[in-house]
C-alpha cells in the first residue's frame, strides 16, 4: 500500500509521523509525498487552539475531498479530545487517540482490514525521513504531562507522563545515523520531566546519547524552563549539543505567571538564561509569549514588555490569547478585548524583530560549522543559494555553483551579513 503521512502543530506530531512511516515499511508498505496516489492517509492532529482544531477539521475534510478512495485514519490531540466529532467527519474511517499512539500502525492494519506483505518487510525502503527531503529527524523520547498551566489543552488531550527507555532511543538516533541522518532534535510533551517514572533524567539521557551514538548533532526541542537537572548547562561542554534552547516563557509578569499557574518566575528564568550564555557565546534563546491573557492589566503588560526587552531573544513566537473550552483560564474573569490584544502584540512582533536583528548582528563575522540542507534557490545560470543552520540556530545562505553540492555536509563558514532578507555566509574549505 501507499501510505501519505499528514501532520499539523508540535514537533512531536512530527516525530510520531517518522515513527508511524518506519513502522508502515517495516510492514512492507510504501511512504507518498503525493496523497493524490495514497491508499491510506493517516492525520496527526493538533488542538493546541481553537483555531489549530478548526484547521485539523479543514485538513481532515480536504484530504477527503481530494483523495475520496483513499482510507482515512485521524489521530492526535484534536481526534483525543472530540472523538466522535472527529468520527463523524466524511470520510473518516479510523480514530485513534494519543493514549493508542504506539498502536496506531498495528491497529490501521488490522481494523481496516489490510493485509502487511511479509515478502516485501525484508527488502530495505526508502527512508522517511529523505522521502520528504531532510537531513534531521525528531526522536519522540517523552509524552504526557504532570502540570495544568490554566491556558494548555494539550495535558488533558495527552495525558499523564510516559518515558522512552534510553536503549531504545539509543537504538533509534543510530539506525538514522547509519541511514544518512546528521541531526536529531529531542522532543516531548514536557521535557525537562523525561525520566521522572523510570528512574532517570535529561541529563542521563544526553550524555548516554553522547557515549553510544555518535550523531554529530543533538538539538532539544522546546524545555519547560523548570526542573531541569543540576549541572546541565554543563552538558555543552560537549560540541556535539547545540547551544539553542527554545524556553517557553509565556509571560514576563510574575503576576501573570501565577495565574498561567506557570513553575518559573522571571527572576530564576533570567538566571538560567544567563548561566546558559556564560557557558557559551552566542547562545541561542528563544521562547513563547502570550498576549493578553486574562486580566493582564497596563502595568503587567509594560512590566512584561520590559523584561522581554532586557533577556533578548533570538526568535518569540507570539500567541494572541484566545479562550480555549476546556481550560481553566477560558473561566478567568476580566477577559481582554481584541483591539488591546492586537495593539500588544504589534509592539511585541516590533520588539522581537529588533531583538532577531541585534542578535544576527552580534554573529556577523563569527564561523560556525553549518549543516547544509537539501533547498536550492536558483540565483543565476550558474548558481543557486544552499541553506542550513549554524548550531545556535540561524539559518544562512551560501552561493554555490550549479555543479557542486553540500547537501546534508557539515561545512564550516563565516557569516558575512544579510543581502536580500537572507543571512549569507562565505564556506571555509
Amino acid at each position: 500500500m501507499l501510505i501519505h503521512l499528514k501532520t499539523l502543530g508540535c514537533r512531536l506530531n512530527e516525530a510520531e509521523l517518522e515513527t508511524w512511516a518506519q513502522a508502515f515499511q517495516a510492514a512492507g508498505h510504501h511512504i507518498t509525498r503525493k496523497q493524490a496516489q495514497a491508499d491510506v492517509i493517516i492525520i496527526n492532529s493538533c488542538a493546541v487552539t481553537a483555531d489549530a482544531s478548526r484547521k485539523s477539521r479543514q485538513l481532515i475534510r480536504r484530504m477527503h475531498r481530494e483523495n475520496p478512495h483513499a482510507k482515512l485514519v485521524v489521530s492526535g490531540c484534536y481526534a483525543s479530545l472530540n472523538p466522535d466529532e472527529a468520527a463523524q467527519l466524511m470520510g473518516v474511517d479510523l480514530v485513534i487517540s494519543n493514549k493508542d499512539k504506539n498502536q496506531l500502525v498495528e491497529q490501521t492494519l488490522s481494523q481496516l482490514n489490510f493485509a502487511s506483505m511479509p515478502a516485501m518487510s525484508t527488502e530495505p525502503g526508502e527512508f522517511s525521513l529523505f522521502s520528504r527531503g531532510r537531513q534531521r529527524a525528531f526522536i519522540k523520547v517523552q509524552d504526557g504531562c504532570r502540570y495544568r498551566c490554566t491556558f494548555c489543552i494539550v495535558t488533558v488531550a495527552r495525558g499523564e507522563e510516559v518515558s522512552r527507555p534510553i536503549a531504545t532511543i539509543i537504538d533509534e538516533i543510530n539506525a538514522l545515523h547509519q541511514q544518512g541522518i546528521n541531526e536529531v532534535i529531542l522532543t516531548g510533551v514536557h521535557l525537562g520531566g523525561y525520566g521522572d517514572d523510570i528512574n532517570s533524567n535529561l541529563s542521563q539521557l544526553i550524555l548516554n546519547i553522547l557515549k553510544h551514538t555518535d550523531i554529530p548533532r543533538l538539538r532539544m526541542g522546546s524545555l519547560e524552563p523548570w526542573e531541569l537537572p543540576i549541572g546541565f548547562f554543563d552538558l555543552f561542554d560537549n560540541p556535539r549539543l547545540m547551544p539553542h534552547l527554545h524556553l517557553p516563557l509565556q509571560s514576563g509578569s510574575d503576576t501573570v505567571l501565577r495565574r498561567m499557574a506557570r513553575r518559573c518566575k522571571t527572576a530564576e528564568f533570567a538566571d538560567m538564561v544567563q548561566q546558559a550564555r556564560d557557558k557559551i557565546k552566542n547562545f541561542n534563546i528563544t521562547t513563547d509569549i502570550i498576549v493578553g491573557f486574562p486580566g493582564e492589566t497596563e502595568q503587567e503588560w509594560q512590566t512584561s514588555f520590559d523584561y522581554i526587552k532586557s533577556i533578548g531573544f533570538g526568535h518569540i513566537h507570539i500567541f494572541t490569547y484566545s479562550s480555549r473550552e476546556g481550560t481553566k483560564a477560558a473561566t478567568l474573569p476580566h477577559q481582554l478585548p481584541n483591539e488591546i490584544k492586537k495593539k500588544r502584540s504589534k509592539q511585541l512582533h516590533q520588539l522581537a524583530e529588533q531583538m532577531k536583528q541585534q542578535f544576527i548582528a552580534q554573529n556577523i563575522n563569527q564561523q560556525y560549522p553549518v549543516l547544509w540542507e537539501g533547498q536550492k534557490k536558483p540565483v543565476d545560470d550558474d548558481h543557486y543559494l544552499s541553506f542550513g543552520y549554524t548550531p545556535n540556530y540561524l539559518r544562512v545562505a551560501c552561493k554555490i555553483a550549479n555543479d557542486d553540492s553540500i547537501e546534508n555536509k557539515i561545512i564550516p563558514a563565516a557569516l558575512k551579513g544579510i543581502t536580500d532578507e537572507h543571512l549569507m555566509c562565505e564556506l571555509n574549505t
